[in-house]
């Protein structure tokens, strides 16, 4: 009697085990609201869902471009408010070599590895660690050995944070646990200051308080130069709108900027945005060296939210980082986490009228 009384108690902590998993496995959306500023967020790819601002007139609309449903967001190629991972932006061939090992990743942007992979984190469930409406939630994902094709066990965590009644600060931390792995974390928000549903972004006024950028050939692999923005469409060291240039690319900004920061992992202001006619401005903070500006130039047509349809230009990207491709560059300020070492990204969004 008592061993059948014993198996019982096990079946039901068995039980009861993964039942609490399954909750915590569960797809949920999720919100931080503090006054008239919210963000709602889904643990499916860790992703921004909405951030609700207030214009000059105190008109509330919503400013960052996505989907109604979760199944959308499961067949999204746009990487739509997701944080994207292990590896943001592109890897030459999906392969790089560390520690006299050659790594053959999973190729899913033409013979390169875009955002991590077919899978990569912008594609998972992330657990929901803890979560108070009035403040934060933080999602955590672990990443195994082989993921993607990358090396070793990883720990990862974000924190979405809410600050006074304008901020919001996303804290993206991860752990190797078993052996050295490339991480480089990012958030890839579509925002439109302007709304959603509002149209082209070329008159938002821009500041990037970069001095140089990362040129890229056809693919959008970095060449492995550094080169001066002066003189090139690409120089926004004082604020203008983005069409001002814009006749000068072929397709649009699509480029990694090489942010003016005093050290490594020192926090620093990257970026100024301005939309005129709602009077809403974005300045952006963050301790990473690079920051890819993105004007939406593959974005559409895509059913968005409300049923609208999204086109090219219908918003901007600015997604912080380390250097893309910097595993095959070994110039670039190093991707590469050991085991006992931690990394960790940060970026602040501050929202104000004028």
């Amino acid at each position: 009697m008592a061993k059948i009384r014993e198996l019982c108690l096990f079946l039901l902590l068995a039980f009861s085990i993964a039942r609490v998993s399954e909750a915590r496995s569960e797809i949920g959306v999720y919100e931080l609201k503090r006054g008239n500023f919210s963000v709602k967020l889904t643990n499916y790819g860790a992703i921004v869902v909405s951030v609700f601002l207030p214009d000059r007139n105190g008109k509330l609309d919503d400013v960052v471009l996505g989907f109604d449903s979760i199944e959308d967001y499961k067949n999204d190629t746009a990487y739509f408010g997701a944080i994207v991972g292990r590896v943001a932006n592109r890897i030459n061939g999906a392969q790089f070599i560390l520690n006299g090992k050659k790594y053959k990743l999973v190729p899913n942007d033409g013979n390169n590895t875009l955002h991590g992979g077919p899978k990569g984190f912008s594609d998972v469930v992330w657990q929901v660690e803890n979560y108070d409406t009035d403040t934060h939630i933080t999602f955590t994902y672990n990443s195994t050995n082989g993921e993607e094709g990358f090396p070793g066990d990883l720990r990862v965590s974000v924190t979405y944070l809410l600050i006074d009644t304008n901020k919001l600060s996303v804290i993206m931390k991860a752990t190797p646990l078993s052996k050295a792995t490339p991480v480089n974390l990012a958030s890839h928000t579509y925002w439109n200051l302007a709304g959603h549903s509002s149209g082209d972004v070329f008159s938002h006024q821009v500041q990037l308080l970069a001095d140089k950028i990362t040129p890229v050939d056809k693919e959008l692999i970095p060449t492995g130069d550094i080169l001066s923005v002066e003189g090139t469409p690409y120089d926004f060291l004082h604020i203008h709108e983005v069409k001002t240039k814009f006749h000068e690319l072929p397709n649009g900004y699509d480029i990694n900027y090489v942010l003016k920061y005093e050290r490594d992992g020192h926090f620093h202001k990257a970026a100024v945005v301005y939309e005129s006619k709602s009077g809403r401005k974005m300045e952006l903070w963050t301790n990473q060296p690079g920051l890819q500006f993105y004007t939406s130039n593959m974005l559409g047509p895509v059913k968005g939210k409300g049923g609208v349809t999204y086109n090219n230009y219908g918003a901007i990207c600015l997604e912080t980082q380390g250097f893309p491709d910097a595993v095959n560059h070994p110039h670039f300020p190093s991707q590469i986490v050991k085991p006992g070492e931690s990394y960790e990204h940060v970026v602040v969004y501050r929202f104000t009228t004028e």
